[in-house]
């Protein structure tokens, strides 16, 4: 066992809790800066340079291609869920980056149709698979890195790193586009400029891969190794034993990915095309409500470690629900004040709903399969929630004839997502050893409990219910070493 990994006993240093958060929320931003840069560029460039044989469905094409990184999310979660519940976080983290990378430059230096013919939107298809096998393994290991590394009474506020990549890479994605755009011309934006993201984001993968291998394995993860033998199969432990509590995680999850994935990818299209509004303006708006989104999101984890994972998400999705159809009646006006009033509140609603998620996750499955069987419901409910959104928005407005409709698309999804965090019961959570006490519901009766096994300190794991956080070992890493 190597000797870097920090004692249970002692537990890490702040040096190092610093460096795991860090190391979380680089991968995870990373990776949606690069999902945005290549979506951007799907619409601005690939549909003349590698699909222009298509014709009049190039632009369809180019931007149907972005969907092959979602077919290929699930896969990359079990692959990277496989080798990470066998043979630990940190090398699984590192290899998803690493893909990652890879990816990025392929897309950098990827010659036109021009000069090689169809083997360019081949490879360019190839790498966005590559990308979504990269995507569906990162945000599991990313989110359980930095939640096996937590003590237990903060597991909620360290999760959020892993979920602050969403709207930091879109922040960072748009204002590098936006930078390109104004110091090149538009000759050359199409010749090399908007090569500069991808190259960009190699870099950003070296620096992340350099702080990566300087942290040490998930002390949870080297303390079930060192008392336990790993799962040969972990998937199919998995789906045996806790494939409803997989559901009702993907249905916990499909409102907030849908309601983001409006706000991300068709907001700007809809108020552009439809309501002839200013893009510059309103992109610079959806900017804005991404850093109201990074806010929510820390807040909705840290408060989240005070009222329960589902209690905060649930008020996520309450006001996700009563504000969307009022958010589009204010879109609809075309003032661009009413645009930014209405898309902000539903930036704190996405933060409030997204930051408890990766602890919740974290503490619905053991150790042992929890890469596994948490990385396959964020997969699962982005395809369901987030896959087709933008397509199916502008089919409900076509077809209706009122953006009222999609109001109502969101409404259906808020529903799903409260009826699974309503059906996840207590016993369910059962990830670490201090969400064991699931009938004890006050204070005092948390002591008593606590004090048949030694001191505890108070805090909350779920939606409404106290546990403890146990003393001694493991109660710095929130690992699976003490049992009650």
């Amino acid at each position: 066992m190597s000797t870097s990994t920090p004692s249970a006993r002692s537990g890490p240093t702040p040096a190092e809790l610093f460096r795991v958060r860090l190391a979380s929320g680089i991968g995870s931003t990373i990776e949606w800066y690069l999902s945005f840069a290549y979506i951007s560029a799907a619409g601005l460039i690939f549909s003349t340079q590698y699909f222009g044989a298509l014709g009049p469905n190039a632009l369809i094409v180019s931007l149907g291609s972005v969907a092959a990184s979602f077919i290929a999310s699930p896969l990359g979660g079990i692959i990277a869920g496989h080798f990470g519940d066998r043979y630990g976080r940190k090398a699984t983290l590192i290899g998803t980056l690493a893909l990652m990378g890879l990816a990025s430059l392929g897309m950098g230096v990827l010659p036109t149709y021009d000069q090689i013919g169809v083997a360019a939107p081949l490879l360019l298809v190839i790498f966005r698979f590559m990308q979504g096998l990269s995507t569906g393994g990162e945000w599991g290991g990313a989110a359980l890195m930095s939640i096996e590394y937590a003590p237990a009474r903060r597991r909620g506020f360290y999760g959020v790193f892993s979920q602050i990549g969403t709207p930091a890479g879109l922040v960072l994605s748009t204002g590098v586009f936006f930078l390109v755009q104004l110091l090149t011309t538009p000759e050359q934006f199409a010749a090399w400029g908007w090569r500069v993201p991808f190259f960009i984001s190699v870099l950003l993968v070296v620096i992340g891969l350099k702080i990566r291998t300087s942290i040490s394995e998930s002390p949870a993860f080297t303390e079930f190794k060192e008392s336990s033998s790993e799962l040969r199969v972990p998937l199919k432990d998995a789906l045996q034993r806790y494939w409803w509590q997989m559901i009702l995680a993907a249905g916990s999850f499909v409102a907030n990915i849908l309601a983001g994935y409006l706000l991300i990818g068709y907001l700007l299209s809809y108020t552009s095309n439809s309501l002839n509004m200013d893009s510059g303006v309103t992109l610079f708006v959806l900017m804005l409500a991404a850093l109201i989104w990074i806010g929510a999101t820390v807040l909705g984890g840290f408060w989240s470690d005070r009222l329960g994972r589902r209690r905060m998400m649930a008020i996520g999705y309450v006001l996700m629900g009563l504000w969307i159809v009022p958010m589009f009646m204010l879109v609809d006006t075309r003032s661009i004040i009413a645009f930014a009033g209405g898309v902000f509140v539903l930036a704190v609603a996405l933060g409030l709903s997204y930051g408890p998620q990766s602890a919740m996750f974290a503490e619905l499955f053991p150790t042992r399969l929890r890469y596994t069987a948490a990385s396959l419901p964020y997969a699962v409910g982005g395809i369901v929630g987030g896959g087709f959104a933008p397509a199916i928005a502008e089919w409900l407005l076509q077809t209706t004839g009122t953006s009222l409709s999609i109001g109502g698309y969101v409404i259906a999804f808020v529903l799903i997502s409260l009826s699974s965090l309503l059906l996840l019961r207590d016993s369910y959570f059962t990830g670490f050893p201090d969400n064991s006490f699931k009938g004890v519901t006050s204070p005092a009766e948390v002591e008593q409990h606590a004090g048949e096994g030694g001191a505890g300190h108070v805090f909350r794991t779920d939606a409404g219910n106290d546990s403890v956080e146990p003393s001694g070992e493991g109660a710095a890493t929130g690992g699976e070493g003490r049992r009650s």
